[in-house]
């Protein structure tokens, strides 16, 4: 089993910048697929980015393409989401997700959350105008 922690969450303004990390504890990290979903106070949750297990694969949020950009480091356990050019509109709290699973060019896997075995706990992140 794999516990994911959040990090790097905060208070920033409009057209800031701000990079999330999410470290995974166990072995296999790099079988997993790993996703970054959000949701905002009174909606519901909403994909955000997702990348395969090598890293060879990502797909993004119309919301957000062109501005965040997920990674990972698996020597290091961890996924990033650099988020640039943040808009009010980000706020929300972020989750990180993983998937034991390879899902190769499946884009509809990808971005389904109830597909992710394993969530973390949330960083929150606030955008102010």
């Amino acid at each position: 089993q794999v516990q994911l922690v959040e990090s790097g969450g905060g208070l920033v303004q409009a057209g800031g910048s701000l990079r999330l990390s999410c470290a995974a504890s166990g072995r296999t990290f790099s079988s997993y697929t790993m996703g970054w979903f959000r949701q905002a106070p009174g909606k519901e949750r909403e994909f955000v980015a997702a990348i395969s297990r090598t890293g060879g694969i990502t797909y993004y949020a119309d919301s957000v393409k062109g501005r965040f950009t997920i990674s990972r480091d698996n020597a290091k356990n961890t996924v990033y989401l650099q988020m640039n050019s943040l808009k009010p509109e980000d706020t929300a709290l972020y989750y990180c997700a993983a998937e034991r699973m390879g899902w190769g060019t499946n884009a509809v896997a990808y971005v389904a959350e109830d597909e992710y075995d394993y969530w973390g706990q949330g960083t929150q992140v606030t955008v102010s105008s």
